[in-house]
């Protein structure tokens, strides 16, 4: 039997495969329970090997987080084709699943990461997530310039999805499914109150359901509201 001999990596590609093995650590495991042995041994070299491309486990922690972050903005990257209501749901899908494969370490990138290290950099990181959601949610809805009542519900529901992603990963207590899909429903709900206040935001609105199908997410959520309305005879 012959063995060939272990392949030289370059520097950069020392440094990615070094990024993907923290990463996969950080994102079963709070940051502090990992070790720079363990990241040396999953990696295959040595300690010293992984300070020659890291000054500390705080940078290589840093570059883990900034793939996360480029990964979790892709999840928002939907085709503009369809009612909105379907595309803000695979949005949400693909959302939990990056919450679900990487819950410690989306919780360690939304709370601002270990005490101990750069706050600022790890902040910036996750404003580079809610902007590049953000700009996706407007993109889809075909409002570049937005009015304030949007700008702040679209935010708002960023927000939401993230505490709600994060209260999930505590327990699990709700299924994943209904959370998504709630989530969408919370989206026309924040819309439908501004839009009763606003006749910019009306305009939005009247927008969207007009090209939802009778079927759509949007539907549903009126027909969930609908049966909650009490009968003639609580009225009586």
């Amino acid at each position: 039997m012959t063995t060939g001999a272990r392949r030289r990596m370059g520097v950069e590609e020392r440094r990615e495969q070094l990024i993907g093995v923290a990463l996969d650590l950080f994102s079963h495991r709070s940051p502090e329970d990992v070790s720079i042995d363990e990241i040396a041994e999953a990696a295959g070299i040595s300690r010293p090997l992984v300070y020659h491309y890291f000054p500390g486990k705080q940078q290589l922690y840093e570059a883990a987080l900034r793939r996360a972050a480029e990964e979790l903005s892709a999840r928002f990257l939907e085709p503009h084709e369809g009612p909105l209501g379907a595309r803000l749901l695979r949005v949400m899908e693909r959302f939990f699943d990056f919450v679900d494969e990487h819950g410690p370490g989306f919780s360690a990138l939304m709370r601002g990461g270990p005490a101990t290290g750069a706050q600022s950099r790890t902040g910036a990181l996750i404003d580079g997530v809610r902007q590049a959601a953000y700009d996706q949610i407007l993109a889809h809805l075909g409002v570049p310039d937005p009015p304030p009542r949007l700008a702040l519900v679209v935010r708002s529901w960023i927000s939401l999805a993230e505490t709600t992603a994060l209260l999930w990963l505590d327990g699990r207590r709700i299924p994943r499914a209904e959370l998504e899909r709630q989530l969408v429903h919370d989206f026309a709900a924040l819309a439908a109150v501004s839009a009763a206040y606003d006749e910019r935001m009306a305009a939005v609105v009247r927008r969207i359901l007009a090209d939802e199908p009778a079927d759509g997410m949007f539907a549903e959520l009126v027909a969930r509201l609908v049966r909650l309305a009490p009968g003639p005879h609580v009225l009586g």
